[in-house]
């Protein structure tokens, strides 16, 4: 069971100098890449051995995998090309890795930089780990590696920090699953559960659909479960949290019109609405630059 090298190809508008510079720094590499949470280079006797590193990644849980590697620069083959080949290990009995290697390749196209790596390595657990690798974290480790690529893009070009970036992503994902959880809660459990509970009254007082109050109550939670996935789905468009807030206020103003006294009670419509119409604002105000890793070449040619 072959498993694929991991290949990001990325095009970042900057030079090949300051690209290189945030790469090759281990205090500038380490603030953007995911996979690594620390990295530090070894004392060198002199200019011609290769450069060797230690780096950390934190997995959660107070459990970090430590490993060593090492890297050496090939002799470029034009000014605007140049090649960086490194092999990385860890001797840490739950570090799924246990030996690899691979590359960094950076290639000048007019106003742009290419960026490119290939990397693979082998894993621990026998057909066990294979499997967990093959399945589980050959896809998140491929995923992460782009989505560091384009938010080192994002700082690059952008000047947007990636500490920055990083507290965006999170607000920005935190204010979208709960926006998706309050409207199927909304949807699944007052609606289409138990409508009797306060929706069904709330609808014969509007007086519209007469006779047809309770599937007009059905109709309305399977939108809001719909539209709870949808906003998830497309949660990059900001059109999505416009037409949510529009959504919201055409399904409280007539309530709250009327009959006013609904305001009295402790959870009515407002005491949603106005929450979830922040979080709409949060989460399209956070998802501006925010790091994607589709925008990266993930196949080799």
């Amino acid at each position: 069971m072959k498993n694929k090298p991991i290949y990001v190809e990325l095009d970042i508008h900057t030079t090949l100098e300051e690209l290189w510079e945030h790469t090759q720094s281990p205090m500038l590499h380490q603030q953007w890449d995911l996979r690594f949470s620390e990295i530090s280079y070894l004392p060198k006797l002199n200019e011609h051995e290769k450069q060797n590193f230690l780096y950390e990644t934190r997995i959660g849980f107070g459990l970090k995998i430590k490993g060593t590697g090492e890297t050496s620069h090939s002799p470029a083959p034009s000014m605007s090309e140049r090649l960086s080949v490194l092999s990385f290990a860890s001797e840490q009995p739950v570090s799924l890795i246990r030996h690899g290697g691979g590359y960094w390749k950076y290639k000048v196209n007019n106003n742009e930089v290419t960026f490119m790596t290939l990397f693979d390595y082998r894993t621990r657990f026998g057909v066990a780990g294979r499997l967990l690798d093959r399945f589980i974290f050959r896809p998140l480790f491929g995923y992460a590696t782009a989505w560091s690529f384009d938010r080192l893009r994002i700082w690059l070009e952008q000047k947007i920090p990636p500490s920055v970036t990083a507290e965006r992503a999170i607000t920005h994902y935190v204010s979208v699953i709960f926006i998706m959880l309050l409207w199927l809660y909304e949807g699944i459990v007052p609606k289409l559960l138990y409508p009797d509970a306060g929706e069904l009254t709330l609808m014969k007082q509007v007086g519209w659909f007469a006779g047809n109050e309770l599937l007009m109550v059905h109709f309305i939670g399977i939108g809001e479960v719909a539209l709870g996935i949808i906003s998830a789905i497309f949660h990059r468009k900001n059109g999505i949290y416009i037409a949510q807030i529009l959504l919201l206020l055409v399904l409280t103003l007539p309530a709250l019109l009327y009959d006013p006294r609904v305001l009295m009670s402790p959870f009515n419509p407002l005491t949603l609405a106005l929450p979830m119409i922040g979080l709409c604002l949060i989460a399209r105000w956070s998802g501006r630059h925010l790091p994607q890793a589709s925008r990266c070449k993930r196949h080799f040619k």
